[in-house]
């Protein structure tokens, strides 16, 4: 759990390096009101669609963090973590979580960073962070 309390800051999102949180050290609890969660689960950290999306993640990642993005990883179906009980994928799969805590989006395939930034920005609580200046 220590990760993931290290994942939730208030301080600068720009700041902070791509660092995944493990899904069995993740409580999606913690991050509701805070963060907004992007989830990947794979049935191994080899697939390459899995592979594929950490590239993407990490390739946008001082914007993604600009909108309060943490990312959790679930590559170990055998041992199901709570996030993988309670989204329940099937193989590979992205699911984009808004800050209240429900899903917005899931993806059967990698996901372009560009396109999730694009998704976030749409969703009423982002929009409210914008007019507030509260969030770039």
């Amino acid at each position: 759990m220590a990760a993931a309390q290290d994942a939730i800051s208030d301080a600068p999102a720009e700041a902070a390096e791509f660092a995944p949180i493990a899904g069995s050290e993740a409580d999606l609890n913690e991050f509701i009101w805070k963060n907004r969660p992007v989830v990947v689960f794979a049935d191994s950290p080899a697939d390459p669609a899995f592979v594929e999306q950490m590239r993407l993640l990490q390739a946008r990642w001082p914007e993604l963090a600009a909108r309060d993005v943490v990312v959790i990883t679930d590559t170990e179906p055998g041992t199901p973590s709570p996030a993988r009980l309670k989204l329940r994928p099937r193989g590979f799969s992205l699911v984009l979580m808004t800050k209240d805590g429900q899903v917005s989006i899931r993806k059967p395939m990698p996901w372009d960073g560009r396109e999730i930034m694009r998704a976030i920005d749409k969703m009423p609580i982002r929009r409210e962070e914008i007019r507030n200046g509260t969030n770039r």
